[in-house]
């Protein structure tokens, strides 16, 4: 089955928690074709985790009102070349249809976050734990696929007991149409993700050059996305001429 592609150039700037807004992601233009927002923390469980971690120095978006924090900033990406999306926490499904009808309304992406893996928010339900429970991570894509939007979900690698390839065939059941794979340092696991699903999978982690941007394009990824380097202009530049490459290469090729 083809795939269909969601965004072009496929670099994607990957959400940094208290840096990734709509300045951000105008910034990352022109070397970008999606950008992830936020995370933002949905619910009270999670708000008061992400305040948690303010107190201990990490940058966190704590607005007064997250589900306009999100209309305002997509507003504000409105006639942008690129596919905007928003990467959200929360402690239960409850929220994320509220977020996820927002993000439909601007034809932008919600993406669950099941990757954080600091304390604070793990101990809500939210982040890496939901990896470990795959049933109630369905309940959060059908949650948001159910009200029209297109789902992304943040997914890591080397979590003891989780069979990552198992869980992405779940959420591509449940809806999921993007699923964007932290691969740590355990790279091949974006090609058995590929394999197990036809959802467009994005890959992650240490994306800063040709070397890094066409291992993970063999592995099978559909895009790649930069994370902590996505402030750097360089590094965007790179990674776009690379991914460009790899692909014109594959449309050459007999």
């Amino acid at each position: 089955m083809s795939k269909a592609v969601p965004f072009s150039p496929r670099v994607a700037a990957a959400s940094l928690s208290g840096q990734s807004d709509a300045t951000w992601a105008n910034d990352a233009l022109p070397h970008v074709g999606a950008a992830f927002l936020g995370g933002i923390a949905l619910d009270e469980p999670t708000r008061n985790a992400a305040r948690e971690l303010v107190d201990r120095d990490r940058d966190e978006f704590l607005p007064d009102d997250p589900i306009g924090w999100i209309d305002e900033q997509l507003a504000a990406l409105a006639g942008e070349p690129l596919l905007p999306a928003v990467n959200v926490r929360a402690a239960s499904p409850d929220s994320i249809a509220d977020a996820a009808k927002i993000c439909a309304a601007h034809d932008a992406v919600l993406e669950v976050n099941a990757h954080c893996r600091q304390p604070e928010l793990c101990a809500t339900g939210t982040g890496q734990t939901l990896l470990r429970e795959p049933e109630r991570l369905e309940r959060y894509v059908e949650a948001a696929a159910t009200v029209g939007a297109t789902v992304s979900v943040k997914l890591r690698t080397e979590l003891p007991g989780v069979d990552l390839p198992a869980v992405a065939r779940r959420l591509d059941a449940a809806g999921a149409r993007i699923l964007h794979v932290d691969a740590m340092d355990s790279e091949p696991v974006v090609a058995d993700v590929v394999d197990a699903t036809d959802a467009f999978v994005i890959a992650n982690n240490e994306v800063r050059d040709r070397e890094s941007v066409h291992e993970y394009l063999d592995l099978g990824a559909d895009a790649v996305s930069v994370g902590r380097p996505s402030t750097e202009q360089a590094v965007l530049q790179r990674v776009r001429a690379a991914t460009d490459a790899w692909f014109e290469a594959e449309r050459v090729s007999p």
